[in-house]
């Protein structure tokens, strides 16, 4: 038995022509839904990035009690599972986040992993010359936050490195799977992870999927990097925005065709689970939002696509309605690798649904640690946000004290104390670290 799962980042799903866009150019994944099953109920349950990569490897919610973070010790993971149970596990990635301190415990957990680097604000190349100021795409003003200044700096430098189609990291990481799938095509028992950052901001392509979305004489707008904010812009910049996420779509779409070539090449189709997912969607002018993190969690972000081949039932070019959510690809791969599921995982393995629309659940929940929590029949979501404007006493559990990019600041850390442990940490207590709303 063999799996691979094609995992995109901030892919939202109407855009897609699974979903009934008719604007996005994606011959491959429209050919995707011809060999898959379509899920038109999936969702999140933690969000952004790492909160939902780390449900990807525990199968359990994340958000209620822990932001940004790494995997804990006491964590199960699904990859570390598979390998310890002889299935060799296999990461190209080329986003960033597994490199920084809260998000440096995932990709050990593979047999191996190769990362490609130059997306977004990756530190990858040392360029003193540039300055923020000099980024093509980005909205102005400029972040006054250091973060935000010197992602965009770095954004520029690594831009001037990328000159070629076959440099940009989303080329290479698919290079990198591709090899991996003609090299063990003949062997068995292995699970392999293709995951591009794309299409998260900033927009960057190459000018022949731009020239896609273009028309005669039309200048495209050089903007690729939208703020996380209200909608200020025109209706000419968010369409024009909107023309550069699908060109980087069409990027997206070119490489999962080849993807879907080798796996009819090889015939991998008999004997090979296939999974493209993404971990959330993103605000592209909808709702008058950009981005994702500060809004309710509209559909947008909220509801995502998801595509499941699964060799065992055969069932392709079907739609299934019942409601699944991130937390459930974790067991549906231990499950088809007929590896015990853990106690402590929450979701459920996916293999009836795929078959013969099954239900696993009635309703699902899911947010941002701190903020508004959502629960959804599939059909209505109804929001609850904070209860009160301090939104306190709020903490985070963890025995692994970093956030996104670098050590929890000690001065955070001061009022922290220990406290029994939750069912699901292995009986290790953990420590208890007042956050205060942001």
């Amino acid at each position: 038995m063999k799996a691979i799962m094609v995992m995109y980042d901030s892919l939202n799903r109407h855009f897609l022509p699974n979903y009934g866009n008719e604007l996005t150019k994606m011959p491959n994944f429209r050919r995707l839904g011809e060999k898959c099953v379509t899920f038109d109920n999936s969702y999140v349950g933690s969000l952004p990035c790492m909160p939902a990569r780390r449900e990807l490897h525990t199968g359990r919610l994340n958000f209620l009690h822990r932001g940004w973070c790494p995997l804990e010790p006491f964590d199960d993971s699904m990859p570390e599972i598979l390998k310890k149970n002889g299935i060799y596990t296999h990461l190209v990635s080329d986003h960033q986040h597994y490199w920084e301190d809260g998000g440096a415990t995932y990709h050990t957990r593979y047999n191996s992993w190769e990362c490609s680097r130059g997306q977004e604000g990756d530190p990858w190349k040392a360029d003193l010359k540039v300055r923020a100021e000099d980024h093509p795409g980005s909205f102005g003003p400029f972040p006054k936050d250091p973060i935000g200044y010197n992602m965009r700096r770095q954004d520029c430098a690594n831009r001037r490195h990328i000159k070629e189609e076959k440099d940009f990291p989303q080329a290479k990481t698919f290079s990198n799977g591709l090899a991996f799938l003609r090299d063990n095509k003949d062997c068995d028992n292995w699970f392999l992870q293709i995951e591009t950052f794309d299409p998260h901001e900033p927009f960057f392509s190459p000018e022949e999927y731009q020239e896609l979305y273009r028309k005669d004489g039309e200048s495209a707008t050089p903007l690729d990097w939208p703020p996380y904010g209200p909608v200020t812009e025109d209706k000419a910049v968010v369409s024009g925005v909107r023309n550069k996420y699908r060109a980087l779509l069409s990027m997206c779409d070119h490489y999962l065709g080849q993807v879907l070539d080798l796996m009819d090449e090889y015939r991998m189709w008999d004997d090979t689970m296939l999974i493209v997912n993404t971990d959330h969607g993103f605000m592209l002018g909808e709702h008058l939002w950009w981005a994702k993190g500060i809004m309710p969690l509209y559909n947008e972000m909220a509801r995502t696509p998801l595509f499941i081949w699964d060799p065992r039932c055969g069932a392709e070019g079907e739609r299934r309605q019942s409601l699944v959510q991130n937390i459930d690809l974790a067991p549906t791969l231990l499950d088809y690798f007929q590896v015990p599921v853990p106690e402590d995982m929450q979701g459920f393995a996916l293999k009836n649904v795929i078959k013969e629309d099954t239900p696993v659940r009635k309703y699902g929940i899911f947010g941002l640690f701190g903020s508004m929590i959502n629960i959804t029949d599939g059909r209505y979501v109804y929001m609850r946000g904070p209860a009160k404007k301090e939104n306190q006493p709020l903490a985070e559990y963890t025995l692994m004290p970093t956030i996104m990019r670098s050590r929890m600041d000690p001065k955070k850390l001061k009022d922290m104390k220990l406290r029994q442990p939750f069912s699901f940490t292995k009986s290790c207590p953990v420590l208890e670290i007042p956050s205060a709303e942001e």
